[in-house]
C-alpha cells in the first residue's frame, strides 16, 4: 500500500437512514434505491473498507494484518494488537435509531465470550455481543442534528413524568421521589421496560394527549410526537423527558462513554468510535431488547449531555474533546493558498473530505491524491508528514498522542 491511498468505502443500508444525505454528499444518484444510513470507513470485520494495491482493491483488514507497523504504526501496532483501535463513519439519520447503550471493554469480553459458549450465530436476531471490544463514540454534526444523551437530573424527570404522565406513572414517580439516587433511577426504569401492555398503552395516551397541547413550545413534547408516529406502541416515545435532548449544530460534536443510554434521532453527522459493533437495545426498535443484559451495561448517572466545539490544534486544525484512547476527531479547515502541514506521524489516520477537494501529499514519498467531497484516505504512519492543500472541509480520525506514542514513534524513525 502506498502511505496515502484512496479509500472504497461500504454503505450500509438500514430502515432508519436517509435517501439523499448520503449519496448527495458522495456524488451519487439520489434519491437512493435504498435508504442509506452509514458509510463505513475503517477495518472492522463486518464491512471493511478497500485500499488499491497491486492493481486492484484489497481489504484494509487485511492489509493492515501483512504489514500491521507500517500502515499502523509502532506504538499503535503493540497497543491495540495490530488492529485499527477505530472505525470512522459518515451517520444519516431520516428517522430515530434505537435507544442504546454499549459495553464497556469488560462487559464486552464477558458477554462475547458467554454468547460464543452458547453457540449464538453472529447473525442471530437476539445475539447483543458481535465482538469483544467496548464502543464509547462521538459524533459530530454536518447538519442540525437531534439526539437524546444521558439521564436528566431526577428532579427533571420527576417533574416531566408529573407534566405529562400524572397518572400512569404515578406509583413510579413517587417510588423515585422517596429514592432519588442512582438505584432508585434504574429501580425506575426497570419499571419502565416491564411495563404490561395494557399500562403501556394508557401511558402513552395520557402522554400524547399532553405532547398536543404543548408540542409548539417545547422540543421535547414535539419530539415525543415524532417518535409515536415512528413506534406507536414503543414506551421509549416518553424518552424525550427522562434523557437529555440535544441539538447539535453544525460542527459541534458530543461524546458517549461506555454505559451511556442515548439515540440519535435526525440529521448528517461524523461518527467516530472504538472499532466495534456491540448494541444493546433500550427501545423505538422493532429488534431485539434484551432488559436484563442493558440494565448491567448501563450506567445510571446524571448528566447535562455536553456539548463541544473544537479547540485550536494548530492555525487550520481543530481538535475535539476525547475520553477514549482509541480515537480523536479534528476538522481541518483550508482556504485556497494554505497549506496545512501535519505533525510528525505517530500512528494511521482517516481523512473524509466534507465540503470542496483538496491535494494531499506526502513528505516521505512525494506521493499525492486528490481528495474530493465525499471521498475518504487512509494515511499510513510511514508517511511521516504530509501536507494538504486545496479549498475544503476535511475531518480526520487518529489515534491520541501520548508520551508512549511520540516516544515509539521517534524510535520508528531511527529505525528506518
Amino acid at each position: 500500500m502506498k502511505h496515502i491511498s484512496p479509500l472504497k468505502n461500504v454503505v450500509q443500508e438500514y430502515a432508519w437512514g436517509s435517501y439523499t444525505a448520503i449519496p448527495e454528499l458522495m456524488g451519487n444518484p439520489s434519491p437512493s434505491e435504498n435508504p442509506q444510513a452509514e458509510l463505513w470507513m475503517g477495518a472492522h470485520p463486518k464491512a471493511p473498507s478497500s485500499v488499491h494495491m497491486d492493481n486492484r482493491w484489497l481489504s484494509l483488514e487485511e492489509v493492515i494484518k501483512k504489514d500491521p507497523i507500517t500502515i499502523l504504526g509502532k506504538s499503535v501496532a503493540e497497543k491495540f494488537n495490530n488492529r485499527l483501535p477505530f472505525l470512522f463513519k459518515v451517520l444519516a439519520a431520516e428517522k430515530p435509531l434505537s435507544i442504546q447503550a454499549h459495553p464497556n471493554r469488560t462487559q464486552a469480553i464477558a458477554g462475547f465470550e458467554k454468547e460464543n459458549r452458547l453457540g449464538i450465530p453472529f447473525e442471530a436476531s437476539d445475539r447483543n455481543y458481535k465482538d469483544n471490544n467496548h464502543k464509547p463514540e462521538c459524533i459530530c454534526a454536518l447538519t442540525p442534528f437531534w439526539a437524546l444523551n444521558g439521564f436528566r437530573s431526577i428532579r427533571e424527570i420527576i417533574s416531566g413524568i408529573k407534566d405529562c404522565c400524572p397518572k400512569g406513572l404515578e406509583k413510579e414517580r413517587r417510588l423515585l421521589e422517596r429514592n432519588p439516587t442512582d438505584d432508585g433511577l434504574k429501580r425506575f426504569f426497570k419499571s419502565l421496560m416491564m411495563l404490561n401492555p395494557d399500562k403501556k398503552t394508557k401511558i402513552i395516551e395520557e402522554a400524547l394527549s399532553v405532547a398536543e397541547k404543548h408540542r409548539e413550545k417545547d422540543a421535547a413534547y414535539d419530539w415525543m410526537i415524532r417518535l409515536h408516529q415512528a413506534y406507536p406502541s414503543d414506551i421509549g416515545i416518553i424518552s424525550p423527558i427522562i434523557l437529555n435532548l440535544i441539538l447539535l449544530l453544525p460542527g459541534q460534536a458530543m461524546f458517549l462513554p461506555s454505559g451511556q443510554l442515548h439515540a440519535y434521532l435526525n440529521g448528517l453527522g461524523m461518527e467516530l468510535m472504538a472499532n466495534s459493533d456491540n448494541v444493546l437495545r433500550g427501545g423505538l426498535t422493532p429488534k431485539h431488547v434484551d432488559v436484563e443484559e442493558l440494565l448491567k451495561v448501563l450506567r445510571f448517572k446524571q448528566s447535562k449531555g455536553t456539548i463541544h466545539s473544537p479547540g485550536p490544534e494548530s492555525k487550520l486544525e481543530y481538535l475535539y474533546p476525547s475520553d477514549a484512547e482509541e480515537f480523536v476527531l479534528s476538522v481541518i479547515s483550508i482556504k485556497k493558498g494554505d497549506v496545512f502541514e501535519s505533525n510528525e506521524l505517530s500512528g494511521v489516520e482517516i481523512l473524509f473530505c466534507s465540503t470542496g477537494s483538496a491535494r494531499i501529499k506526502s513528505v516521505a514519498e512525494k506521493e499525492f491524491i486528490t481528495l474530493n467531497q465525499g471521498a475518504s484516505a487512509v494515511i499510513s504512519a510511514a508517511a511521516r508528514k504530509y501536507s494538504i492543500e486545496g479549498d475544503a472541509t476535511i475531518y480526520k480520525a487518529a489515534v491520541p498522542i501520548t508520551a508512549y506514542s511520540i516516544h515509539s514513534a521517534l524510535a520508528d524513525n531511527r529505525e528506518t
